[in-house]
């Protein structure tokens, strides 16, 4: 299957249990691991578990198993591994400190932080 079917499967099944803030990242520049990445938030434990299984059943029903998943129930973070297509599940505040987003576009630090660090000096 390609990647942009993948892609329609998994993201219509992360919408259809209300995924918050899925965002698509193209990665096929920056790694040979996956082609896209596509990280979503969940509002509880429960809920992204919800998420993942909603993936899993309609992957599963297109015929498609993951090579591999990382986390479990009551995890903050689940990652499920199909191939070219890799998916991130997470609470907000894991996702913002891990900042999959910016850590993957290769963009440099937002004008706010470079201002704190400006301002804060060299450390040691």
């Amino acid at each position: 299957m390609k990647t942009e079917q993948m892609q329609a499967i998994i993201t219509a099944a992360l919408e259809d249990v209300k995924v918050q803030n899925l965002t698509v990242l193209d990665v096929r520049d920056k790694t040979t691991i996956a082609d896209l990445m596509l990280v979503g938030s969940g509002t509880s434990n429960r809920h992204l578990q919800a998420l993942v299984d909603r993936v899993d059943e309609a992957m599963s029903g297109a015929g498609i198993e993951p090579l591999g998943r990382e986390g479990s129930p009551g995890s903050d973070w689940v990652l499920i591994d199909y191939g070219d297509v890799i998916v991130h599940v997470m609470l907000p505040e894991t996702r913002a400190f891990y900042d999959l987003e910016q850590l993957w576009s290769g963009a440099s630090p937002s004008q706010a932080e470079a201002s704190d660090a400006a301002r804060q000096g060299p450390s040691g």
